[in-house]
């Protein structure tokens, strides 16, 4: 048997699957590319999470654009987080030329460009479908993580989340909960005192500050109502998945603001969608791209959080796909739980490159037809090495693969198809309506207010006393008076005085 009938036999006996599955491209070998070597993907392990990694400018993106259209063609919805602005094409058609066709024709699969059903979303000021949620929905637990508190601040906040649910003041944005606070601080901190023990005023200062920076990367504009239903990403169109493309552009330079939406979606999925079970194909796949931009600012509670929620939500029937510049951008304890992985060609410039190249080869399965540290730093634009899981959960053999061409454009959309996109959205009408609804904020203004009007009826002048008598006014001032400090030292001293004044007369001496 030759050695291509051996790569063949190979990749054929590894990858066979009962259900249904995603052709993402042919295998190479020797740095020929084999027709009809299909590199398969079955859909029934795709909730098993996955990795596209590789250096700037190798296809990564190009290949989530792919894999999100598979997905879609088989009617499984996606949601894409485009920080690059480059996702949008999947709208449209794609252009047919002669390098695309002969990659296909190599690869053994038909081209024919289409447009595929997008909704455009936004979490700030781009174009799209706005996405919110309430502070109440992220509960004190997940936001305190987002602020990074201690222990006696993350104490202060489950307090104010506690009080304001017994008190029905709903916490729906960052307004409301800063005037609590600013409360809980100043006008009722004898009433929570009472009911709670005593507030810390440096920990309410510090849980400001913190909402303060929130603010300062745009989170005001994503706490809010209307608040966004996760079911709404699960729907197709013509027997097609949509895809959901959350436009970032705007906000890589807030990673914050970027971890608390994707840490907040990845909740709201895990809590809202049913069980699912061992299913045939997931419901929904998430693609998170720059992912390095979510763990490089998270702090330890965030990851571990993250971590715990990815090993869970693939019962939900749910996958995630990390996409990054290299594997080492995530971190190990989510490394370990992503079934698929597709890595693009790595470049090494440096000592440090090597050794992160050593240790990407580590992290997959050998073959017999490969080195996988040369094959790492030798591979083209749109290559990538790919191993899957199988039916059984076992991986499929490791192959060199030239990735199929996308059906859709290769390039951003127009702003006049951007705006003709969103004008027919029915998810638009329904999301991007700004509400304020009577909440925390209003309540406690109003209570302030009607506390102020009873204090200048108490304060207007009344009555002229009658002669010797004493009104409740001047006790109540008296009392106070009584109270303060100064007045009882400058009440002893002058006290002292007139008895040594009134002794001395007594005693014939003078001072």
């Amino acid at each position: 048997m030759s050695k291509i009938d051996q790569f063949k036999t190979l990749l054929t006996e590894g990858q066979i699957y009962k259900k249904d599955f995603i052709v993402l491209g042919t295998g190479i070998l020797d740095g020929e590319a084999i027709t009809n070597t299909h590199i398969k993907i079955p859909l029934k392990t795709l909730n098993r999470h996955g990795l596209i990694a590789g250096a700037t400018g190798t296809g990564k993106t190009k290949t989530l654009q792919v894999i999100a259209e598979q997905l879609s063609l088989k009617g499984i919805p996606s949601v894409l987080m485009d920080l690059k602005g480059d996702l949008s094409g999947l709208a449209m058609p794609g252009e047919s030329n002669d390098f695309i066709l002969k990659r296909s024709a190599t690869i053994g699969v038909d081209y024919t460009p289409q447009g595929l059903p997008v909704e455009l979303m936004t979490i700030s000021n781009e174009k799209g479908v706005r996405l919110r949620a309430t502070v109440s929905e992220f509960g004190p637990v997940l936001i305190s993580q987002i602020m990074e508190l201690n222990d006696t601040q993350r104490g202060v906040v489950a307090l104010v989340f506690r009080y304001c649910d017994l008190h029905h003041l709903p916490l729906l944005d960052l307004k409301d909960f800063k005037r609590v606070l600013q409360f809980v601080s100043n006008e009722g901190k004898e009433a929570i005192t009472k009911e709670f023990g005593q507030v810390s005023a440096a920990s309410v200062n510090t849980i400001m500050r913190k909402i303060i920076e929130l603010e300062q990367q745009g989170a005001d504009r994503f706490f809010g109502e209307r608040s966004f239903e996760v079911n709404d990403f699960v729907r197709t169109k013509d027997g097609k998945g949509v895809i959901s493309i959350i436009r970032l552009t705007d906000i890589q330079s807030r990673p914050k603001l970027f971890s608390t939406f994707m840490l907040s979606l990845l909740s709201e999925i895990y809590e809202t969608f049913p069980e699912q079970g061992d299913a045939d194909q997931p419901k929904l796949c998430l693609f998170i791209d720059e992912a390095h931009l979510v763990f490089s600012s998270a702090s330890k509670d965030l990851l571990d959080k993250i971590e715990t929620i990815i090993k869970l939500i693939r019962s939900k029937g749910v996958g995630v796909f990390f996409c990054t510049q290299t594997p080492t951008d995530v971190p190990d304890n989510v490394l370990g739980q992503l079934g698929l992985k597709v890595q693009h060609a790595l470049r090494a410039f440096t000592a440090k490159d090597r050794r992160a190249i050593t240790k990407t080869a580590e992290n997959y399965p050998d073959s017999p037809f490969y080195k996988t540290s040369e094959v790492l730093t030798s591979m083209g634009i749109g290559e990538a090495l790919v191993t899957a899981l199988n039916e059984k959960g076992i991986p499929t053999p490791l192959a060199h693969t030239l990735v199929r061409a996308p059906i859709t454009r290769m390039d951003i959309l127009e702003d006049s198809e951007i705006r003709g996109l969103v004008s027919n959205s029915q998810l638009a009408s329904k999301y991007n309506q700004e509400i304020d609804h009577d909440s925390a904020f209003e309540i406690l203004e109003r209570k302030m207010e009607q506390v102020q009007r009873d204090q200048d009826k108490a304060t207007l002048p009344g009555p002229p006393p009658r002669s010797g008598s004493r009104t409740k006014q001047d006790e109540s001032l008296l009392g106070e008076l009584s109270k303060n400090t100064m007045v009882r030292q400058m009440g002893r001293t002058l006290f002292r005085e007139l008895a040594r004044g009134i002794l001395g007369s007594f005693t014939g001496k003078r001072r």
